[in-house]
């Protein structure tokens, strides 16, 4: 976008609000906008102009750019030129209950952050640096403050990791589906390709359903596990399930007849999510959970809230 062609109003809906109104308050931003408004300028330029590191100012820039407040395009010299995109912008308020929210809310949770265990050797924490959290093969790490910092985590056999996750929704507003989405896959001695587990997901202690891992993954080093990393496990796959008013699904396929309905879910009470390999599973071989900077997806657990329609 030219200088000449901004726009004089840019007017954003009520679900954006929270998204402009982050965006616009650091100072850095603000002072990026001010620096636009005359004329574009590189990144380059703006550091200068500004007295502010270059990957402080892209990264600010960045965020200005995710609510369309600023634009680029690389210049002759192959440089990122930004400009604004707008002289002014006009916030529609909300005027009933859940307007304001994003038609998807997600909550992202560290895999390290459950809050109910249970697990048997083999198992195990490990950060992102490769660094075991407390001893390996000792149920006892999992009680250990630096599990917050886990990139992968695993135990054999039947056990299970239980997390909370807080409900966004506010009274009053209803969601049409549920999701949730992990890496993960089943726990072999080093790792072993046919060495399917039967892993299910509860939500409220409600079966969503079993996701069925053909093996613990280990024939090829994971996208984004570290090169360090020489412990045989190296990638999951990413499963996701959904909850919704007729019944629930993993990846797609009819998992059980658990409905949103069911789940009983509350605004002011913690939702429980679970991950669990039964004791009577018909292959009952553990859990290997990744994190965003193990295995092949950079994502840690994620659990999403989606309306239909306003």
């Amino acid at each position: 976008m030219s200088f000449e062609s901004r726009q004089d109003l840019l007017r954003f809906p009520s679900s954006r609000i929270v998204d402009v109104a982050k965006a616009l308050s650091g100072d850095v931003r603000v002072r990026i906008l001010e620096a636009l408004g005359e004329k574009p300028m590189s990144i380059s330029q703006l550091a200068e102009a500004l007295g502010v590191a270059q990957p402080t100012i892209s990264i600010n820039v960045q965020i200005l750019e995710s609510v369309e407040l600023v634009s680029s395009a690389l210049g002759a010299n192959r440089e990122k030129i930004c400009s604004a995109t707008c002289r002014s912008i006009q916030l529609d308020l909300p005027v009933k209950l859940g307007e304001g929210l994003h038609r998807t809310e997600e909550l992202h949770m560290p895999i390290g952050m459950f809050s109910h265990c249970s697990v048997q050797p083999t198992c195990g924490i490990v950060t992102k640096e490769c660094v075991h959290v407390g001893s390996v093969d000792d149920p006892r790490s999992f009680y250990m403050p630096e599990r917050f910092e886990a990139s992968l985590l695993w135990f054999s056999g039947a056990g299970y990791v239980e997390y909370y996750f807080a409900n966004p929704m506010p009274p009053g507003v209803t969601i049409d589906e549920l999701g949730f989405s992990a890496e993960l896959c089943a726990e072999a001695s080093s790792f072993q390709m046919d060495w399917p587990s039967d892993i299910s997901l509860y939500i409220n202690d409600i079966l969503v359903g079993t996701y069925t891992s053909p093996g613990d993954l280990g024939d090829r080093k994971g996208k984004l596990t570290p090169d360090k990393w020489r412990s045989g496990t190296e990638y999951g796959q990413l499963t996701e399930w959904r909850v919704t008013g007729e019944g629930s699904r993993v990846n797609g396929a009819a998992s059980s007849p658990a409905t949103v309905d069911a789940l009983g879910l509350q605004y002011n009470k913690p939702i429980r999510v679970r991950l669990e390999v039964g004791e009577d599973a018909v292959n009952c071989r553990g859990l290997n959970l990744f994190g965003s900077d193990f295995g092949d997806h950079r994502q840690d657990l994620v659990l999403s809230f989606i309306r239909y329609a306003e």
